[in-house]
């Protein structure tokens, strides 16, 4: 049986940047990490489909696939969200219809391979450059997901859009799609450096919340400590109870020091279970 509120952790967060940045595909340790997230505890891992080397990803091949199937097997971590970054380096919009057209081909595969690892939702970030400007470019997204719709029925996958949108023009857009297959993933530390209020969003979106990433930034600024930012996770977690949220919570929260990766996973992890006790009574 499936944990209840199970804890996560963005891919990555378990080995040292080594000049990569805050989030990346870790091409030479991924298979790793999942050994590293049975012994701290962790639930799951939060695969990450970036453009770049995207062909390299084992999403994108049979035998990557089976890799990932034989290693969750193994040490009982699961795969349930793949964060597609892809869209962020190439949106829906703002690009040639030849590459629209291709971006759906992407994703559609996405969502055929998420059946087959047993994920539950891919998330699509329209973020920085993938942020939606204008009503034009809204109705290229509405139409470009709505191509995808079919292939997520047959494989009962879940679409989770992350934006930078107020809550009742992210609302707008799913009410769009006319598909109860269109979510929300939400962003404790994204929401809160926007000056959104975290129990105002999450009492909006009610039911439609399919994951949540667990940051802190400071309003108008960068990703900081758990508990250091402006994210009110006493409202996120009251608002999360008061809606019966029953999904898990990924840890993508700040970088520590390089080689202690372990230490502060650990840290973020005891952080999140702390107010899922204070506020879910486990």
């Amino acid at each position: 049986m499936e944990k209840r509120f199970p804890i996560g952790i963005m891919q990555g967060r378990l080995v040292p940047p080594a000049g990569r940045g805050i989030q990346f595909f870790p091409f030479e340790e991924w298979e790793r990490e999942f050994a590293s997230a049975e012994e701290l505890g962790l639930d799951e891992i939060e695969f990450i489909f970036d453009e770049d080397q995207h062909e390299r990803n084992p999403l994108w091949s049979p035998e990557g696939v089976s890799q990932i199937r034989r290693l969750q097997e193994h040490h009982g971590v699961w795969v349930r969200h793949i964060c597609a970054d892809y869209f962020m380096r190439s949106p829906f919009f703002r690009v040639s219809e030849p590459v629209r057209n291709a971006n759906v081909a992407v994703l559609n595969r996405l969502i055929e391979v998420a059946g087959r690892i047993g994920a539950k939702t891919v998330e699509i970030p329209l973020l920085d450059n993938s942020s939606i400007r204008t009503p034009e470019e809204e109705l290229l997204f509405v139409e470009s997901l709505g191509e995808c719709l079919e292939m997520a029925e047959q494989r009962d996958i879940t679409l989770a859009l992350e934006t930078d949108l107020p809550a009742e023009r992210l609302l707008a857009l799913v009410k769009r799609t006319r598909s109860p297959r269109v979510k929300v993933v939400y962003d404790s530390g994204n929401s809160a450096s926007l000056g959104y209020n975290n129990y105002d969003e999450i009492m909006a979106y009610g039911d439609i919340v399919s994951n949540v990433h667990i940051k802190d930034r400071i309003r108008g600024g960068s990703t900081v400590e758990l508990g250091a930012g402006d994210a009110d996770f006493d409202g996120l977690f009251r608002g999360l109870k008061e809606k019966k949220y029953a999904g898990g919570f990924i840890l993508q929260s700040a970088r520590g020091e390089e080689g202690k990766e372990r230490e502060t996973v650990m840290r973020h992890k005891e952080f999140t279970e702390r107010y899922i006790k204070k506020y879910f009574h486990e």
